[in-house]
């Protein structure tokens, strides 16, 4: 049976490495650090890898980010892997928890974060599975 968390979060980027530009495409390095509230309390950190291309609105991105606190209630931890693209503004982007990266009550967890940005506000959506 899937369960829903939502909540909301704060986020931090800072670089990690001078960018560097290869054929007009400028590739970059960053920390990234969350505040997680609502359904899901804590903190998480990770790393990302950036693309931004000289067509305004076209990058990429790929991160891996581990999420540690209490689901629900459930203490532990799990790591998200995310894959994002926009082509001139148009944003796909996919976040699903790495299987078997849970630990403490979260062990076996599965599922995929959703994020909305509304008003510069951060909003997720996890939609999850544990085993009984």
């Amino acid at each position: 049976m899937s369960a829903i968390a939502k909540g909301s979060f704060t986020v931090e980027l800072k670089p990690q490495s001078k960018a560097v530009a290869l054929d007009g495409v400028s590739l970059g390095r960053m920390s990234l650090t969350k505040e997680l509230a609502g359904d899901i309390v804590g903190k998480s950190s990770g790393q990302m890898l950036t693309a931004l291309t000289p067509t305004k609105g076209s990058a990429g991105y790929v991160a891996i980010e581990r999420v540690s606190g209490t689901l629900h209630g459930k203490r532990g931890s799990f790591v998200l892997q995310h894959s994002g693209t926009m082509h001139e503004g148009q944003q796909t982007l996919s976040i699903s928890i790495v299987p078997e990266s849970g630990t403490d009550a979260l062990i076996g967890i599965e599922g995929v974060f959703n994020i909305q940005v509304v008003e510069g506000n951060h909003n997720y959506e996890l939609e999850y599975t544990l085993p009984k």
